[in-house]
């Protein structure tokens, strides 16, 4: 009789567990695709590419989903479908930065902007097609919220010149020149400077730099300390020729005086993007645990607010 009685509890107690993991299985992991232009010089720091040793640390927490690109993949690995299945896009690039199409970085643009991708962008990737979409389009909506609320729906943007790579003067404007002109519709003309996301000096090679956590209680920051040293980077200075961050993060600074905001966070649209400057592909900086740990924090926070925009649950234990 005892046993006969025990096995609808058995039962029932059996239901709720395959129902709590059931729940639990179908809860979505956040897709990360780590893409790496993968340059050879890379393998005297990473015996296995700057890309897959990132995502060799980021594999480790059960929240989230890594795959890795590189530039010589199929469609350089930055397909529709890879794409389609990504919420935060981690960004490296070095010296084929001109091998990806406009098109391409427009893509990628409004993805980010749409709320259906976030986007990490590394180090010497400032000069990448998707970061200068991604500024372009943030220099863009800033210069548009200048204006009345009625008057922003009917702007147009231009940008005056062309996308270029190369270092300005030091004396360059920090503000970007911006022009406003009525049309004979009634729309509203914005004649905008386009971002050059450069800056005046850079790669004194092999000195250490010091990182400052300006934000200390922002989630990127989350086990942090106040200060820490790189021991072996290179360097580069401001002014940075890009619109304001909303956020920023970290300061680096050098043995000189050079400065640079080198953990940075923009709104784009419904999206966000997160820059971060130290890495090299000859230094083992994404050997050290802090550059880690805030990639780490980096890719949990925006991916988190990626599946909440698009109403999705975030399957595993929340970040220690």
């Amino acid at each position: 009789m005892t046993l006969k009685r025990a096995v609808p509890h058995l039962s029932v107690l059996l239901c709720i567990v395959l129902s709590l993991s059931s729940t639990h299985s179908y809860a979505d992991p956040i897709r990360v695709l780590v893409w790496d232009e993968e340059q050879p010089e890379q393998k005297s720091a990473y015996p296995n590419f700057l890309g897959k040793q990132i995502a060799s640390h980021l594999e480790k927490r059960p929240e989230l989903q890594v795959k890795t690109a590189r530039m010589d993949d199929p469609e350089q690995g930055l397909s529709t479908q890879a794409l389609d299945e990504c919420d935060v896009l981690i960004w490296w690039g070095h010296t084929r930065h001109a091998e990806i199409s406009d098109a391409k970085g427009r893509d990628i643009g409004r993805r980010v902007q749409s709320g259906q991708m976030a986007a990490i962008i590394l180090h010497s990737a400032h000069f990448s097609v998707p970061f200068m979409e991604l500024m372009e389009l943030k220099a863009a909506q800033d210069a548009v919220e200048q204006l009345a609320p009625e008057d922003r729906a009917r702007a147009k943007v231009a940008f005056m010149g062309k996308r270029e790579r190369k270092m300005p003067s030091r004396d360059r404007r920090s503000i970007l020149q911006t022009q406003y002109k009525r049309q004979s519709d009634g729309s509203i003309l914005v004649e905008l400077e386009r971002p050059n996301c450069v800056f005046p000096s850079c790669c004194h090679p092999v000195e250490a730099s010091n990182i400052r956590t300006l934000l200390p209680e922002h989630p990127i920051a989350s086990g942090i300390p106040e200060r820490f040293t790189i021991p072996a980077t290179e360097m580069y200075d401001e002014p940075f020729g890009i619109p304001a961050p909303d956020q920023v993060v970290f300061e680096e600074s050098w043995v000189d005086g050079e400065h640079f905001r080198s953990g940075a966070v923009w709104k784009i649209g419904d999206g966000m993007l997160f820059y971060f400057r130290p890495g090299h592909e000859t230094y083992k900086i994404f050997f050290e645990r802090y550059p880690l740990k805030i990639l780490e924090n980096a890719t949990l926070w925006l991916g988190e607010s990626i599946v909440a925009h698009q109403g999705r649950k975030v399957s595993g234990a929340k970040g220690k």
